[in-house]
């Protein structure tokens, strides 16, 4: 028997995404956001949730661009600090010592020691209510040299925003597009 528990915006584990764009006076940000995921593989690209009120609302709706950074346990304070303070009153770069590079195909940046980041242009937005829905198309991928397989050795924060809680991914419970097949006939 299930109960119901309303309408909660929860799933889970969500990414952890960290945001980037380039403010009016051209100075690098960062927003870790709780909603957003893949929206398209053909074409590849992102859906990201911003509140109008929010700071990297108008630099995503002026410059068009933004980066997703994908953020390993190791700088799990820092990914949480730039969802914790708005960048109208903080360098967050400053404030952590983390690097901020100029992408290669979009107008934005990137965060150099996070080892995967999606260039992304702004094709749609949606209106949802209290957020917006940005539509990314990403223009490319970048992932650390370091990787001798996609995702090895990155202990990639997830999170539980049931709990709210970052996590990292727990052990295989079967390999994808084959585990299902035991139900063909």
């Amino acid at each position: 028997m299930k109960k119901s528990i309303g309408t909660p915006s929860l799933i889970f584990p969500n990414p952890v995404l960290v945001v980037c764009t380039y403010d009016d006076n051209g100075r690098a940000n960062a927003a870790t956001l709780a909603w957003g995921g893949i929206a398209s593989s053909g074409p590849a690209a992102v859906s990201i949730a911003v509140q109008p009120p929010r700071y990297t609302y108008d630099a995503l709706m002026k410059r068009k661009a933004f980066t997703v950074n994908l953020a390993p346990a190791k700088y799990a304070a820092e990914a949480d600090y730039f969802g914790l303070v708005s960048g109208r009153d903080t360098d967050k770069f400053a404030a952590t010592g983390l690097t901020a590079v100029r992408a290669e195909f979009v107008d934005a940046p990137y965060i150099e020691e996070f080892p995967y980041n999606l260039e992304c242009e702004v094709t749609h937005t949606l209106d949802l209510g209290v957020h917006t829905l940005f539509i990314g198309l990403i223009k490319d991928a970048k992932i650390d040299e370091a990787a001798n397989e996609m995702w090895k050795g990155f202990d990639l924060i997830t999170f539980d925003a049931a709990s709210r809680d970052y996590r990292l991914p727990g052990e295989s419970a079967g390999k994808a597009f084959e585990i299902g097949n035991k139900f063909k006939k």
